[in-house]
């Protein structure tokens, strides 16, 4: 699940970890108040004003600006709020940014340099270990830097017994450059750091900026927080902070009836049960020259109600062309796949696309005798290889 930046903060927070001071907005009345707010706490009369979707390189597409002023703040977050951000991480069509985060500003005179780092914490899935990723190179993409610059991305394992260790913490301080007041607050930031991880059962925290103030404190300037969706019967505080208007309405639904979908920007759907088939299916469709619309897995004990779900769902997604549905019968019955088949023809109404039927397994015979007796204009294919090329025709 993925959280807000402001989510992310408050989460953090719990810990002790530093962020930076901001207040949320959904209406560009209320950011003046907050702006004066934030002042009066830090006693900076710079402010950023920063859209809440679930995307990264807000920046870049104008999600991110700097206020000087009061004015500015109301200026912006007018702009901000109701926009379709569009980021390298949106489809073209963008995110509706309906709520604000205005925030201290952190640039500021002081004893020494201000400095930017990059910090995440996340599994390595080769070790299946914690681990930390930092660079002394924030606030830039951390992919450009991995490539370019491979000498300045560092990493600490941290031992599932042990935990992070006061030798690794000082081991991070070092390589990020510090020194004095900033090294010490770095060693006491990270095992805090690491505390919020596991505590909230998260799979992701990404901080870029993280931030060494002029007067050396270590601040948490943007973050991006994932928690881990089978922990989630942990924390029912977390599942309240879901925001469903962020995510696609069509997985919304589908995880309303147990479905696991995955929208894709192709021309055929397809429903499978299992993941591993469910990636052999979407290479199967695009050897035979079309596009995966979706990633859908029906589960191992698919009912006929979920397959007729499933197929409304892949339904409503007005690039789909034609419709594969590859089963094999292990735990789910080919029959009952058949069966919710007939169904979902008999209850929406007509379907017009093409649809590739290979069912493979328990009752596949069964399932077989259901589908020719219903009269429905659906295709057969026992190999992938047939499968592969009725979806190459259908799609012409």
């Amino acid at each position: 699940m993925n959280l807000h930046e402001y989510q992310g903060k408050q989460l953090l927070m719990r810990h002790d970890v530093p962020v930076a001071k901001g207040i949320l907005v959904e209406n560009f009345k209320e950011a003046i108040p907050a702006a004066e707010k934030i002042e009066e706490a830090t006693g900076i009369p710079v402010w950023a004003v920063k859209a809440q979707v679930h995307a990264g390189g807000r920046g870049k597409g104008g999600g991110v600006k700097i206020a000087r002023s009061l004015e500015e703040v109301a200026s912006h977050a007018a702009s901000i709020l109701n926009m379709r951000l569009v980021t390298p991480q949106t489809s073209s069509r963008g995110k509706l940014v309906r709520k604000v985060l205005v925030e201290q500003g952190i640039y500021y005179p002081g004893e020494s340099e201000p400095a930017e780092f990059y910090m995440s914490m996340l599994l390595d899935r080769e070790t299946s270990r914690n681990m930390i990723v930092y660079s002394p190179r924030g606030g830039i993409n951390i992919e450009e830097v991995a490539e370019e610059t491979p000498d300045q991305i560092y990493t600490e394992e941290i031992d599932p017994l042990a935990g992070i260790r006061a030798f690794q913490c000082r081991r991070i301080a070092f390589n990020l450059g510090l020194s004095g007041q900033a090294f010490k607050n770095m060693v006491e930031f990270v095992p805090r750091l690491v505390e919020a991880y596991l505590e909230n059962d998260a799979t992701l925290i990404e901080i870029n900026p993280l931030f060494k103030t002029s007067d050396n404190k270590i601040l948490v300037v943007d973050t991006k927080m994932t928690i881990d969706d089978n922990a989630l019967f942990r924390h029912p505080d977390i599942v309240e902070m879901r925001d469903v208007l962020e995510e696609d309405p069509m997985e919304v639904e589908a995880g309303e009836h147990d479905l696991n979908y995955v929208k894709l920007e192709g021309n055929v759907g397809c429903m499978v049960n299992g993941a591993g088939l469910a990636m052999a299916t979407m290479d199967i469709i695009k050897l035979s020259g079309g596009e995966p619309a979706n990633f859908l897995d029906v589960g191992g004990s698919a009912s006929a109600k979920r397959v007729e779900e499933a197929f409304r769902i892949i339904l409503k997604d007005p690039n789909v062309k034609a419709i594969l549905i590859n089963i094999f019968g292990g735990i789910v019955r080919c029959d009952r796949v058949a069966s919710g088949i007939v169904d979902a023809y008999t209850n929406i109404g007509q379907i017009d696309l093409p649809i590739i039927v290979r069912l493979q397994g328990t009752n596949a015979e069964e399932a077989k005798q259901i589908i020719d007796r219903s009269g429905l204009k659906v295709q057969s294919a026992i190999l992938l290889k047939e499968a592969a090329e009725l979806v190459n025709r259908a799609i012409g």
